[in-house]
């Protein structure tokens, strides 16, 4: 998820060892959400150690992955964020009926979500408190995967504030074990179901 970039930190201030982390955010976007959102992030990606890409395939949602440095990714989520907010507004009667809410869906290994938990719930309740966004862990994996979702909703700058805090957690509690990360589309009935058509096949006559 997140890896230090050549530096110790000793001697450091917090927000000096932050910019010298280079992290990994990972989110699942529907297909239609996912170019209306990028095409507001792709001048971070033109910056030095911001890179954005799309998972591939035919299936309506896709992982996009942000990575760069701590202070790149944060501003590619804004613009993001902003930007979703931005195609939400549009589709209302207007400015009248207020600030659409946004919502981020993180994929982030199961092993770093009891430490975004915290216990007894006290620091998901301590980041929802703090920043005014809604924060959801879900309770199952995503399947095939050892990755679970976590919900992000409210205004964007609300939501900007609660991933900086997600991904502070993240850094401090890197994963235990190996991660198998979740790909959209890729079910196990689809596995079977691809293995039964192999099978039924007639050999060539």
């Amino acid at each position: 998820m997140a890896s230090p970039d050549g530096a110790s930190g000793v001697g450091s201030s917090p927000e000096e060892t932050e910019l010298s982390i280079t992290l990994t955010l990972r989110m699942l976007m529907h297909g239609k959400v996912t170019a209306g959102g990028l095409g507001a992030a792709q001048g971070c990606q033109q910056r030095p150690g911001a890179r954005i890409t799309i998972s591939e395939g035919s299936c309506p949602e896709r992982i996009t992955t942000i990575t760069g440095s701590t202070d790149a990714v944060f501003r590619a989520v804004s613009m993001i964020a902003f930007k979703l907010e931005e195609d939400l507004g549009a589709g209302s009667d207007g400015a009248a009926a207020g600030r659409a809410p946004v919502t981020l869906r993180l994929v982030i290994p199961a092993s770093q979500c009891g430490s975004l938990i915290g216990k007894a719930g006290a620091k998901i309740r301590e980041i929802r408190e703090s920043t005014g966004a809604q924060v959801q862990v879900a309770g199952d994996l995503l399947p095939n995967s050892t990755e679970r979702a976590v919900t992000v909703s409210g205004v964007p700058d609300t939501i900007i504030q609660c991933v900086r805090q997600i991904c502070a957690v993240i850094l401090e509690s890197p994963p235990k074990g190996a991660t198998i990360p979740y790909h959209p589309g890729l079910s196990l009935g689809t596995i079977l179901l691809s293995a039964n058509q192999v099978r039924g096949r007639s050999p060539p006559g």
